[in-house]
């Protein structure tokens, strides 16, 4: 799990990050990783992706002596958290550089940033210029749809409706996936932005549609999540 908080904010610990789903999937057998990563203006968002990776890679290099199952390993983010798991996933040199291996699928919790060059030459609040400057380079470089050029992991796209532009480019995002015959689908949800961290594990219904991805994603999961 990786925190949002506009690139600048947030921690590990956050109780909307964590406590809904420790609460709903650890006492199933599911072990919950919550990640922090150096913030802005320490690291600009690209170097922010790095840190994701090596904390992927660690957890995978570490998988038996944390009783995990390497192979069975889901990446999820919230905001800011989704955009950089969106941009791991979609670029295999950061993946080979931390030297990560394949993971089983990937949760995108209502990223505005998936296509940051369209964000950067609209409209936008100031969070996203301190985030990606003003360099059209460094937008393509952090920018997942962009960056997108071949097949990925397994992907869950939630949006919330009520922001327009994060759905646009969930399904943007998701469409170039499934033209690289990636598994993608979006998940549209009547909730706010904080709701669609704060209540996965707590609402039943948002709950079970992301696990009956994660069941379709893997076996193993399936059999946890029933």
């Amino acid at each position: 799990m990786v925190h949002g908080g506009a690139w600048r904010l947030g921690d590990k610990e956050m109780g909307r990050v964590v406590d809904n789903k420790v609460a709903r999937w650890v006492p199933r057998g599911i072990a919950f990783a919550s990640i922090n990563y150096r913030m802005q203006p320490k690291a600009p968002p690209l170097e922010q992706a790095r840190d994701v990776a090596k904390a992927l890679a660690t957890i995978q290099q570490d998988a038996e002596k944390l009783g995990i199952d390497r192979s069975n390993i889901v990446l999820m983010g919230h905001s800011a958290g989704a955009h950089l798991i969106a941009l791991l996933a979609a670029r295999p040199d950061l993946q080979d550089e931390a030297g990560t291996r394949p993971w089983r699928g990937t949760v995108l919790l209502d990223s505005g940033a998936l296509d940051v060059p369209a964000v950067m030459e609209g409209r936008h609040p100031r969070l996203y210029d301190r985030a990606f400057g003003s360099d059209p380079a460094a937008w393509l470089a952090a920018s997942p749809h962009q960056q997108l050029n071949q097949a990925t992991a397994p992907l869950l796209a939630v949006c919330s409706s009520r922001r327009a532009n994060a759905c646009r480019q969930a399904e943007a995002f998701v469409a170039k996936a499934r033209g690289l015959d990636t598994s993608a689908e979006v998940l549209r949800l009547d909730k706010t932005h904080a709701e669609i961290n704060a209540q996965l594990g707590e609402d039943t219904g948002y709950t079970a549609e992301v696990e009956r991805h994660l069941g379709n994603w893997s076996a193993a999961f399936g059999k946890r999540l029933r």
